[in-house]
């Protein structure tokens, strides 16, 4: 590869980019607003999109986000690469105050006791259960991970679509004035070509 960097960065270094990008949260941003205004469809449609992946952040399956929004999106008439790009609303930054929210109302709505922080502690040498009697495996798995999982997929269906919905009218009008905007200066730059080419 050409333009490969010397040394190949630890993995304390991308955990670090991962949470602070190294170009700055600002340039991070930047990059993303700009993929999604280039994207070519209507405002409704992006703002669509970016609403579904937003929708999506909101659910406790870390690593299904971009499959969630995706066929959200294909369900709901928006763009499938403007809902991955709205995955972004969940975030290590982000995470910590929605998988808390999303249990704590979910928790409400089951009975559960408010929590301060969520935890999440499986059997010492429980995944050797995996090999040797996987029934046992996800009985003790979902033992423990059932009662935390459970009120986050209730609590994430209400916060999510509240999200969502600000999230669409906030971007709509947004995208909407670039798209007119970048078009304007499309026309402006092609009128010259015209008058030349047709001197009165």
């Amino acid at each position: 590869m050409l333009f490969k960097p010397r040394q190949k960065p630890s993995l304390t270094n991308r955990a670090q980019n991962l949470i602070w990008p190294r170009s700055g949260l600002r340039r991070a941003v930047t990059y993303l607003w700009h993929r999604l205004v280039r994207i070519r469809a209507t405002p409704h449609v992006i703002a669509l999109g970016f609403a579904a992946g937003a929708f999506a952040s909101f659910t406790p399956f870390v690593g299904m986000h971009f499959i969630i929004a995706g066929i959200i999106a294909l369900m709901i008439g928006g763009n499938v690469l403007a809902s991955a790009l709205g995955t972004c609303v969940g975030n290590p930054l982000t995470f910590p105050f929605i998988w808390l929210s999303t249990f704590n109302l979910g928790g409400f709505i089951l009975g559960y006791d408010q929590r301060d922080e969520i935890d999440l502690a499986l059997p010492d040498g429980m995944w050797l259960l995996l090999f040797k009697s996987p029934s046992e495996f996800w009985a003790i798995f979902w033992g423990a991970i059932g009662p935390v999982l459970t009120p986050m997929m209730l609590g994430c269906i209400p916060i999510g679509l509240i999200s969502s919905v600000i999230v669409y009218f906030l971007l709509y009008p947004v995208v909407e004035g670039f798209q007119h905007r970048r078009k304007a200066r499309l026309e402006r730059r092609k009128l010259p070509r015209t008058s030349a080419a047709n001197p009165s």
